[in-house]
């Protein structure tokens, strides 16, 4: 289970994260949504601890991430796997290499500068890629890929992580319709097929909606929604968004199954 306790987070001039106090039951698919700026991608970061909170904990089954240095924080970035929206893949490798680079938190520091793979970890890759259709594109530079099959790579490397959490900041978001349904199909297989708890940062509330069990809803840095996601109406996205709700509640690619039942309460 992961426990966010209490957590703040400042900067010079702004408070990115209010008090926010959570509980994640391990295997769910959790949708965190709100406005540009309500501290959405700052609480990820302060998750996989890529940013660290002001004041508070963060607790992974009952242990505190927040005091992690060393090897105990690199391997708490390989049990919480990250996935960026800008796909941070090495354009001039091939694919089959830019995933086994998910391997390399786990090796010893002479394989892992040399880059010395193992049958293993090649077939760990090969067997990742072709879950997500790109069996045929391991040979292949990264770049030449269109941006939905780069993200698709970029979730291949964080699965040969073997992770127990994955982390989606804004994934689809400079995706077309049929690369998003892509990106989020594969990671609900991966959520409901493996058993990882993934939590995702998304702006389209018909998305979160479709593939999330549980959404959370945040505002200047606040958690102000909890719940399942057939209980966040349009009434409670307009209160949430405001005036830009209209450009967020619109007709998405649904995923293999909507939401499941509430995980949570909805908050005041």
């Amino acid at each position: 289970m992961l426990e966010i306790v209490a957590v703040n987070k400042a900067f010079k001039t702004k408070t990115a994260l209010q008090d926010i106090n959570l509980r994640i039951e391990a295997g769910a698919f959790v949708g965190v949504v709100g406005r540009s700026g309500a501290g959405k991608s700052t609480l990820l970061r302060a998750i996989n601890r890529l940013g660290d909170p002001t004041s508070g904990k963060i607790l992974w089954n009952g242990e505190d991430v927040t005091a992690f240095k060393g090897a105990a924080l690199r391997n708490w970035r390989i049990t919480c796997g990250m996935i960026f929206q800008q796909f941070n893949l090495s354009n001039r490798l091939d694919v089959l290499t830019n995933v086994m680079m998910g391997r390399l938190g786990s090796m010893s520091t002479p394989r892992a500068v040399l880059k010395l793979w193992t049958q293993d970890d090649k077939a760990l890759a090969l067997s990742a890629l072709e879950q997500f259709g790109l069996g045929s594109a391991a040979s292949q530079r990264a770049g030449s890929l269109s941006g939905g099959q780069q993200q698709r790579v970029a979730i291949a490397r964080t699965l040969l992580q073997q992770p127990k959490i994955i982390l989606a900041d804004e994934p689809i978001a400079s995706l077309d319709p049929r690369n998003t349904k892509l990106v989020m199909d594969a990671l609900q297989r991966i959520n409901r097929h493996l058993g990882i708890t993934v939590i995702c940062n998304l702006h389209s509330l018909d998305l979160a909606r479709s593939y999330c069990t549980r959404l959370i809803g945040m505002a200047d840095g606040r958690v102000v929604f909890d719940g399942a996601p057939e209980t966040l109406t349009d009434a409670v996205a307009r209160g949430l968004y405001g005036t830009e709700a209209h450009g967020v509640v619109d007709v998405e690619p649904a995923g293999e199954g909507a939401g499941a039942g509430a995980t949570q309460p909805v908050a005041a």
